[in-house]
């Protein structure tokens, strides 16, 4: 016998973009039913940044001093180290809001948080452990989701389904969305290396390629960024990207020498794209549903927020009179949509100078060079980084 469920809104997606909107939504009195296929959010190797512009939100939503008690680092400025030297890539101290960092925390306990300011308001629900399986319809209208749960089917009827599923939706699929935009250039190899006592690395260190490293406390995460469909897993490639990185920073290729296998790499595809028409009648796709972004600058989660941002802040004036209609999901694309657009065309213009190799002689990158040249630049791109082209706010 399947279980029906009947609610304000179905949200399809217990990440970032989906909690934030099922937070907001339920604060305002609605009914919000959020579907998530894990039973908790324990997944390595996903994005850990939190922006100056979310960090804003959770201040205007009183979440704030809540977030500060989780274990996290704070960042004040993106340094890089090309060939050891040092120079500044976005500075956030001259910002105008709550918080002047991107601050690092594992997003699993972002999540929790935001999980759990949504679960005292009693119209919010979390279905863990639940997998769509489709859309439905009725008189042309998507109406709801079908899916799976712990204790069988769900029928889950919604006057709005919002689709924050991420880049593989099967919803999106389902309703027919498809996605289009340049192919991105390069991949992500994720892993970790031990931390020992004092033991410190530059965020971000290039030049005969590129490394970002995250200090986890316990032990380091590290990405690798490499050219698109260069990784195949063999052991060739292993021995390869050792070689590299050791180029890169001695001190971390030491490590890797020793202790990586092939087990321990974790590969991402990265895709820069995104829906010409992120709706259909009864639907909206936001955050990577609506738009994947690269994984340069970290911005995927605020920009994923900030779309739920908008979505709450458009949206419930309409659903306290009636259901949306496809002009009100309208409304909620040409809000994001600019936004989605000059962040894309920046980081396929990055590609090129993440991806290039160059000898410890070689000069640097216009892009380095300006930076070097002219430092105050570094607050304009930490503008850029840390709170978007176009920041959102709860009113």
């Amino acid at each position: 016998m399947n279980k029906r469920i009947d609610t304000d809104v179905a949200i399809v997606g217990g990440g970032p973009a989906g909690l934030m909107l099922g937070l907001l939504l339920a604060r305002q009195g609605f009914t919000v039913a959020t579907v998530e296929k894990h039973a908790d959010f324990l997944r390595d190797f996903r994005g850990d940044t939190i922006h100056p512009s979310t960090q804003e939100l959770l201040g205007e939503l009183g979440l704030l001093d809540e977030f500060l008690d989780i274990p996290h680092a704070d960042l004040p400025r993106v340094t890089l180290s090309w060939h050891g030297a040092a120079l500044t890539l976005a500075d956030f101290r001259r910002l105008s809001t709550r918080r002047t960092v991107m601050t690092f925390m594992p997003q699993w306990d972002f999540l929790d948080l935001l999980a759990e300011a949504a679960g005292l308001h009693p119209g919010f629900q979390l279905l863990r452990s639940t997998r769509v399986d489709d859309i439905v319809r009725e008189g042309g209208r998507v109406v709801g989701v079908t899916a799976t749960g712990p204790d069988g089917a769900v029928d889950l009827r919604a006057r709005l389904v919002v689709d924050a599923s991420g880049r593989d939706s099967a919803v999106r699929a389902a309703a027919g969305l498809t996605p289009s935009g340049v192919a991105a250039a390069m991949d992500v190899l994720w892993f970790r290396l031990p931390k020992h006592a004092g033991e410190t690395h530059p965020f971000v260190q290039a030049g005969e390629g590129m490394i970002i490293t995250i200090d986890r406390e316990d032990f380091f995460q590290v990405a690798h960024v490499i050219p698109a469909g260069s990784w195949t897993g063999s052991v060739d490639d292993l021995e390869r990207m050792k070689r590299r990185i050791e180029r890169i920073a001695p001190r971390l290729g030491s490590a890797a020498r020793d202790l990586l296998e092939l087990d321990d790499v974790h590969l991402l595809r990265v895709r820069l794209e995104r829906l010409h028409r992120w709706y259909i009648d009864g639907l909206l796709c936001i955050g990577d549903a609506a738009h994947a972004m690269s994984p340069a600058g970290g911005v995927g989660i605020n920009l994923a927020i900030q779309d739920a941002v908008a979505t709450a802040r458009i949206l419930a004036p309409v659903l306290r009179d009636r259901d949306p209609r496809p002009a009100d999901l309208r409304r909620v694309q040409r809000r994001r949509d600019w936004p989605v657009r000059v962040t894309q065309a920046v980081q396929r213009a990055l590609q090129g100078p993440l991806l290039r190799t160059s000898d410890p002689g070689t000069p640097l990158p216009l892009p380095l060079r300006m930076l070097r040249d002219h430092p105050r630049l570094a607050h304009l791109t930490g503008r850029f980084v840390g709170l978007g082209v176009r920041p959102e706010h709860l009113d």
